[in-house]
């Protein structure tokens, strides 16, 4: 057996907790609007951010190709403005593992806005508190075990992510290559006992998000 090359877990690594702060960043504020607001179209706009849970990993690549790809306008602006390509980068595994894993947080953080009881919040209005302090000092900490519970899972998903990371990011060893599609060469290239490891590792990590995971559901 060759030496293990454990650059595809560092990557792996890299990408999905990238991938994970920007869907708190954004996942976030989304799920507090699809739970609170009331507005025509809603229904779509929540079924829209839930597509990605529910579309063949392929699809959901060849949409990003056609998005972000160097025939696209916005990767003819990149390239032509900045000089940017993003297919086949590790920033493109960041994106596909973004969309992929983003649906996650959203529905986790919906169900958790709305599952707080509003008077917790109207007895903050009336000692004076402004909307933004009411949301960051009562409401996110109301919803913190739901939140958190989105958050693992989002983190799992991205970094278990293979067919649309391979669609867009492909596989360049050293590069774009993460740890599902590492364990997809060491199997094609019948190399039993790299597969074996990086399974292994892939297995203990899973098994760690899921403590994690019911630790926060117990603690909170």
């Amino acid at each position: 057996m060759t030496d293990l090359d454990f650059r595809p877990l560092l990557l792996s690594l890299k990408v999905s907790t990238l991938a994970t702060f920007f869907i708190i960043l954004i996942g976030t504020p989304i799920g507090f609007v699809l739970a609170r607001a009331k507005f025509k179209g809603k229904s779509i706009l929540d079924s829209l951010f839930t597509l990605p849970l529910v579309l063949p990993p392929t699809v959901l690549g060849y949409y990003l190709l056609v998005a972000i790809g160097r025939q696209s306008p916005l990767g003819k602006l990149l390239e032509n403005q900045f000089g940017i390509n993003l297919v086949f980068t590790w920033q493109a595994a960041v994106i596909a593992a973004f969309f992929t894993s983003f649906p996650l947080l959203v529905r986790s953080a919906k169900a958790a806005f709305a599952a707080i009881d509003p008077n917790m919040e109207n007895a903050a209005r009336t000692l004076g508190r402004s909307e933004l302090s009411i949301f960051f000092t009562v409401t996110i900490p109301l919803a913190w075990k739901g939140l958190m519970a989105g958050v693992v899972l989002a983190f799992a998903r991205a970094l278990g992510d293979f067919g649309t990371t391979m669609m867009v990011a492909g596989n360049i060893p050293g590069k774009t290559q993460t740890m599902p599609i590492a364990i997809y060469d060491a199997v094609i290239a019948g190399n039993t006992g790299q597969a074996n490891v990086l399974v292994l590792v892939m297995t203990l990590t899973a098994i760690i998000i899921i403590i994690v995971l019911n630790t926060v559901e117990q603690k909170y």
